[in-house]
């Protein structure tokens, strides 16, 4: 079991978490990038503020979740939610299925090996 978190460090990272959910430039998110709690990036990543830009970079975090909202984000780029595709099948998780259920609402066929189909990608 973890050690437990002080009172100032509860308040801190609420604190934190309120101004991931604020963040309305894309300098305000800088600081979320590396932010220690997993659960304090996802919130970012979900603020409806995030910009293309600020979205691409969530969309290298570590964590599966943070990817997967980026995945599901209305304002990340095309070009971002294919990077979240993984072309080795035995590597596919919920972020590569995210990403292809948000392509396929767009309206991009995928081929038989999981991927999208050469030249295929619409507009």
């Amino acid at each position: 079991m973890g050690k437990r978190k002080t009172p100032e460090e509860r308040a801190d990272e609420d604190r934190r978490y309120a101004l991931a959910l604020g963040a309305h430039t894309d300098a305000e998110f800088v600081p979320f990038f590396t932010d220690t709690n997993q659960s304090i990036r996802n919130a970012a990543a979900l603020n409806p503020d995030a910009s293309a830009a600020v979205l691409a970079e969530f969309a290298k975090d570590r964590f599966w979740s943070v990817r997967v909202a980026v995945a599901e984000h209305p304002n990340t780029a095309r070009e971002t939610i294919l990077s979240l595709l993984e072309a080795m099948p035995a590597k596919r998780g919920v972020v590569h299925h995210a990403a292809k259920e948000r392509l396929e609402r767009e309206g991009v066929v995928f081929g038989d090996d999981g991927m999208p189909a050469p030249g295929v990608l619409p507009g």
